[in-house]
């Protein structure tokens, strides 16, 4: 038998543990780092682990893994203190003692090891643990570990891919971390571990930055989905071979114990989950307790949602569901929530898969990671603590890719697998381009027909070097907003008050009765239809929150001019009403459809025809000029 470390105790002053301490500890006095690895619980006190990166998460790990005896191992000094197990089920709210687990650990000033053999009840969700000091007690090298037969402990190749475009600040720190506290650890992860850092920029000082297990590959900006399959086929081309190649946005903060436990996890993964992905959670950077989203699903409506309500992890009732959380695909009106997918903030897949399934879809940026989910139907690992940082997408917006590339992108995924037969992709375009032109953003509502146009195009057209041309094309051809302080003058000629523009004021919304639907949709908002129905209010101003899925129809009914304001980027747009634009949109997208109309099974053969060449290793290599 072999004793496995599985999850070291973590306690760190990294700024997102420091914004919510909550989801390392509970403790009713402060805990400082001492140095040399060492931190100070303060006392006398309680300071209690049953959290969201220091909890165990029991019932997962037996789910996924070979383990079932767990074990916590400690090391304290200085004041009396006694340690006792913790746990939580789906019912809890407050971490709960479990009856004769606690240990008395005396005054001393030597380093005093504590074992304790954990028990878990079939209904625990999570184990944990508690320290009461007398005074302050030092707290180092301490971490669950699991007693495996050593015959089943699978041998793992981590590779780390992560692609880049001028984030030099964003990758430059990550790739410390990798060096300091993974490659330069003594965790078993440091052996089995390599970086390959696509620089799709080509900004990076390739040659200083290389070396020690870190590799920075310049290459042609191919976006997300030219950099992800670089990265693939440098893991797959190392030496040794990657067994899992592990996927990861540029722009984020990672905790290194996120990626040990994800190596731990894949050395002991049962046979029933030995080819799943791991999917990391995005966290808001705003708000670090905050989980935004784990895994997502293609919806009956054609959009990407989150399996999981937004959460917080420094609640313990949270954490807790966010472990117990059951994906109901078998009810009635949810089966489309079967259609989940991991995303490549934070993705690790076995190369079996690659080797299986082949590369990703040649689409630049937007859906190439949930194709590739959808296309490989893995089952998926998810756990407390396997986490990024993520800037929220509401502050991130841009059209270029919401209805650029989505349109485009989700069309030609849909045709060449079938990734997500149960949604209405034709449904989705038609009420994103309406809302938009409802809104009188000609310039994004035209995006979506580009987009839809080039889909129209073939396979033959996105196999070549185009995508980043129309992606960049697509930028320039996005609505323009503009900084609000050069603006004020015409904002406040149209009455608005400018300092009063708080985010209660621009998103709310007015009533809207079903007769005010009828006129609303049939006459486009007044720019269409008969007279009597194409009814506008002189000088109304609506003013709305800038991200493309408001839809404030109370507001915008009957205006003549829409304000569109991106409060976080302190920016404005101005629309006014322009009924011969909107017919000329309208009447190009009956001209698309007719199109589609007409060719959709041609366009269905082309596309799955090409999906083997277009997401092969001899492709890829051509198409970024590594052949």
């Amino acid at each position: 038998m072999q004793n496995l470390k599985i999850m070291n105790v973590l306690l760190s002053d990294a700024p997102q543990f420091l914004a919510s301490p909550q989801m390392l500890h509970r403790s009713d006095r402060p805990v400082l780092r001492a140095g040399d690895g060492t931190w100070v619980l303060g006392g006398p006190g309680c300071h209690d682990f049953t959290t969201f990166f220091n909890a165990l998460s029991v019932r997962k790990w037996k789910l996924y893994t070979v383990a079932r005896d767990f074990r916590l191992h400690l090391e304290l000094r200085g004041a009396a203190c006694e340690v006792a197990q913790t746990r939580a089920d789906s019912l809890s709210w407050y971490s709960e003692e479990v009856a004769g687990s606690a240990v008395r650990v005396g005054e001393s000033r030597s380093w005093q090891t504590v074992e304790l053999a954990l028990t878990a009840a079939d209904e625990d969700v999570i184990e944990g643990f508690v320290i009461r000091c007398e005074g302050d007690v030092s707290i180092r090298n301490s971490y669950y570990y699991a007693v495996v037969d050593e015959r089943d402990v699978r041998p793992v190749e981590l590779a780390l891919c992560t692609t880049t475009f001028k984030k030099e600040d964003f990758i430059t720190r990550n790739i410390g971390l990798v060096r300091d506290e993974i490659l330069g650890s003594a965790d078993p992860v440091s052996r089995h571990f390599s970086m390959h850092v696509v620089d799709n920029g080509r900004t990076l000082d390739a040659e200083g930055l290389s070396g020690g297990g870190v590799t920075v590959h310049p290459n042609d900006n191919a976006g997300g989905a030219g950099g992800f399959a670089r990265g693939m086929i440098e893991a797959m081309e190392q030496e040794p071979r990657a067994t899992h190649v592990l996927l990861m946005d540029d722009d984020v903060v990672v905790s290194s114990e996120s990626i040990i436990r994800t190596f731990n996890l894949l050395s002991l993964v049962n046979d029933e989950y030995a080819e799943a992905f791991v999917s990391g959670a995005m966290m808001s950077m705003d708000e670090p307790c905050s989980r935004w989203e784990e895994m997502g699903f293609i919806g009956f409506d054609g959009a990407f949602h989150p399996v999981k309500p937004q959460a917080r992890m420094d609640d313990l009732h949270e954490v807790v569901d966010n472990e117990a959380y059951d994906i109901p695909s078998y009810l009635p009106r949810c089966e489309d929530q079967g259609q989940h997918y991991a995303a490549w903030w934070y993705c690790a897949i076995p190369m079996s898969q690659i080797d299986r399934n082949g590369l990703p879809v040649p689409v630049f940026v937007r859906g190439d990671d949930v194709e590739y989910s959808r296309r490989c139907k893995p089952r998926f690992i998810t756990m407390n603590s396997i986490c990024i940082w993520h800037m929220p997408f509401h502050i991130r917006y841009s059209a270029a890719q919401e209805r650029y590339q989505m349109t485009r992108n989700c069309f030609i995924d849909q045709f060449a697998s079938d990734f997500a037969p149960l949604s209405d992709f034709e449904g989705q375009m038609t009420a994103s381009f309406e809302m938009e032109i409802n809104k009188f953003n000609y310039a994004d509502a035209a995006l979506i027909l580009d987009g839809f146009e080039d889909f129209l195009k073939g396979p033959e057209w996105i196999m070549e070097p185009v995508a980043q041309q129309a992606f960049m094309d697509a930028n320039r051809r996005a609505e323009k907003f503009v900084p609000i302080s050069e603006c004020r003058d015409e904002l406040e000629a149209l009455g608005i008050d400018v300092e009063g523009m708080t985010t209660w004021k621009v998103n709310r919304d007015r009533p809207f009765s079903r007769r005010d639907s009828v006129a609303f949709n049939r006459t486009h908002n007044g720019q269409t239809g008969p007279s009597w129905l194409m009814r506008t209010e002189p000088g109304k101003v609506a003013v709305v929150n800038g991200v493309g899925w408001a839809y404030p129809k109370g507001k915008l009914k009957g205006a003549e001019t829409v304000v569109a304001v991106d409060l976080p980027g302190r920016r404005a747009s101005i629309r006014c009403i322009d009924r011969e634009r909107c017919k000329e949109l309208l009447g190009r997208f009956e001209r698309d459809m007719r199109e589609y109309r007409a060719r959709k099974g041609e366009l269905a053969r082309a596309y799955s025809e090409a999906l083997p060449k277009m997401t092969s290793v001899a492709f890829w290599k051509s198409y970024l000029g590594i052949a």
